[in-house]
């Protein structure tokens, strides 16, 4: 019997790590099949608080996983296949084997939507990212596309008229899908250009392996045309990585988890934390601050039930 079972090693995932563990609840903490989480696709992080340089995404990663090893959190390669909850006590299976836990941090984050196209992954970080505000800043006074027609690729498009020449926003259709006062905000701003009709079919690399140009393809005439960006911001969604807790717990219909009261989930002893229930800032700062929350709130609550 476990005590505290995390799953995820992202930012929030290793952070509760660290506080559960620095709470002597020695946590067991479950890496999947992207240890880590997003973070480790980004070359560079210049907005987490406490290093002016910046610092690497995987040598972030690696700094908050020594330091939660340090205070005595054990990790287990595995994913997690299934849950349930039976007499009060969770259970997880992990590649097969079935494991028990009074507590749960549930951390196991969000996968972007990708396009799908030959070497993509090997793109991901030089020059292909998910994320504006994590990687606008490198574009500057270089022509970028972003991929979608939702809010979500406007609000991109927009923050990224900060830093690139141009904004190329591609769209499978003629007319963006997102609310009228985004669009009109996206459609007004005299650095972004609309493609309509269009989409990717390849990337096309420099020298170095870097994005150079997308071959758009045109989806009404088939014209096929080379377009020169730097970057390529894909905006077309997240995926929440909640399926082995679906039917179980509280998930909207984005698939995202709903917590009922702060990090607390609709059953007992269950905690969330991190882009899994979180659509709208997905940020390293702000995943790292639920994890410290889901960490304290089910030290709080093993208090409780008298298990500490």
């Amino acid at each position: 019997m476990e005590q505290v079972i995390i799953v995820g090693t992202g930012c929030a995932g290793l952070t509760a790590a660290i506080y559960t563990a620095r709470a002597n609840l020695s946590p067991l903490v479950l890496e999947g099949g992207q240890p880590g989480g997003q973070l480790t696709t980004t070359t560079e992080v210049e907005n987490f608080p406490g290093f002016p340089e910046g610092i690497d995404g995987p040598e972030l990663i690696m700094k908050m996983h020594k330091q939660a090893e340090r205070f005595g959190a054990r990790f287990l390669y595995g994913s997690v296949e299934e849950f349930e909850q039976r007499d009060g006590i969770n259970r997880v299976k992990v590649d097969g084997n079935w494991i028990e836990t009074k507590a749960l941090i549930i951390a196991s984050g969000a996968s972007a939507r990708w396009l799908g196209l030959e070497g993509e992954k090997e793109l991901v970080g030089h020059g292909l990212t998910s994320c504006a505000t994590c990687d606008g800043a490198f574009y500057r006074n270089v022509p970028v596309c972003v991929v979608g027609g939702g809010d979500s690729a406007c609000e991109e498009a927009l923050f990224l008229t900060r830093f690139a020449s141009e904004v190329y926003l591609i769209h499978r259709r003629d007319t963006l899908r997102a609310s009228k006062i985004m669009a009109d905000r996206a459609l007004a701003h005299p650095k972004i250009k609309p493609i309509w009709n269009a989409a990717i079919e390849r990337y096309v690399t420099d020298e170095e392996k870097k994005m150079r140009a997308v071959q758009l393809k045109d989806l009404v005439t088939g014209e096929e045309r080379e377009l020169e960006v730097k970057c390529v911001f894909v905006a077309i969604g997240h995926n929440a990585n909640t399926g082995p807790f679906a039917g179980k717990l509280d998930i909207d219909k984005k698939g995202y988890l709903v917590p009922k009261h702060g990090t607390e989930m609709n059953l007992p002893g269950v905690f969330a934390a991190g882009d899994v229930a979180d659509q709208i800032y997905r940020q390293a700062v702000t995943a790292a601050g639920q994890g410290c929350a889901a960490a304290i709130t089910a030290e709080r609550w093993l208090a409780e039930q008298g298990s500490r």
